[in-house]
């Protein structure tokens, strides 16, 4: 038995903000933006719009794609970092919403690996004969975490959701292997360190910016390099497969710099790599299925193609896994 993803859906929302709208809100430039992240804008929610409502559109086109309905999942998992609220999570109000009252639903929170975490998780469920048909979500709403005045970070992140509909299969395609990791000890690099029981929401607390992402860039940056190219070639070892045989590299969409570093190490050429990080920013959980989904409705993904994912995310986590479309 092995996992394949049957079907891909993606939303963005519509307001699109531009390094340029940057400029006017913190002490930065258009280049300066683009030379350190590869990012030119990214998609910011309306006022009115959480997590699940992100995730809904792309489940749905998911669904679509993969020529089932809501009352043929047996599972539905939400990767988030940002859920519409503590409880309940936001995959029940997905469930509600979607109709598919008889499928179990719980979120997972692995912050920008979440959407690899979700993919491992589903496929034991599947490999085990629990579940025949799951349904994976990342949807992020970052921009409602970010210290607008905050430079370094403000720049990074983007909102937006993305689905796959994972089914039980027989034969040679589908996922592979996956591989999950985490440090604790780095926790600190990137957190948001207000708004749970350790910090509860407060004046001082608000005051403080202390519901906002905080990351110590550098630290963080070298730190994802060897840890992503180690996830790799874990990978690629465990599968027995040579980097000259990938057909894509589809990485989370975090920093162009690391990307083009572990493509490097890789041997691969750019033309092989899945990139949207200049149009969304970093989306957190959704940026994985974001570009799945727009590779495969872009006819770049091809029956039989050999498919290599990778995220690195606050934790610290990362993850890997390796698919046969």
């Amino acid at each position: 038995m092995r996992t394949r993803i049957i079907g891909t859906g993606s939303y963005l929302p519509k307001r699109i903000m531009t390094n340029r709208d940057l400029e006017r809100l913190v002490d930065t430039t258009e280049n300066w933006i683009l030379e350190r992240t590869g990012i030119r804008e990214r998609r910011i929610a309306d006022e009115s719009e959480a997590a699940s409502d992100l995730a809904i559109p792309a489940a749905r086109r998911a669904l679509e794609m993969a020529r089932l309905n809501e009352k043929d999942l047996d599972l539905i998992m939400v990767a988030t970092a940002t859920p519409d609220m503590f409880f309940p999570s936001t995959a029940c109000l997905v469930q509600d919403r979607l109709g598919a009252h008889q499928a179990a639903a719980f979120d997972l929170s692995a912050a920008c690996s979440g959407f690899l975490y979700a993919l491992s998780v589903a496929d034991q469920y599947i490999r085990n004969g629990v579940y025949k048909n799951v349904l994976i979500i990342g949807s992020e709403v970052m921009s409602r975490i970010i210290d607008w005045t905050d430079r370094n970070t403000c720049v990074l992140f983007g909102d937006g959701a993305g689905a796959a509909v994972l089914q039980r299969t027989k034969g040679e395609h589908g996922v592979l292997s996956t591989h999950l990791h985490s440090d604790g000890r780095l926790w600190n690099l990137i957190q948001v360190p207000g708004g749970g029981s350790r910090l509860p929401p407060s004046p001082s607390m608000l005051a403080d910016r202390k519901p906002y992402i905080k990351m110590k860039g550098n630290e963080t940056f070298k730190v994802a390099v060897r840890t992503l190219e180690e996830a790799v070639y874990e990978t690629l070892k465990s599968a027995h497969v040579q980097p000259s045989e990938l057909s894509l590299l589809i990485p989370h969409q975090a920093n162009i710099r690391i990307i083009k570093a572990v493509a490097q190490r890789l041997g691969l050429p750019m033309e092989k790599v899945v990139l949207n990080v200049d149009r969304y920013g970093n989306t957190s959980a959704a940026s994985i299925p974001i570009a799945l989904d727009e590779a495969v409705r872009q006819a770049r993904v091809k029956d039989g193609d050999l498919l290599l994912f990778e995220a690195f995310g606050a934790g610290l986590t990362w993850a890997s896994a390796l698919v046969r479309w």
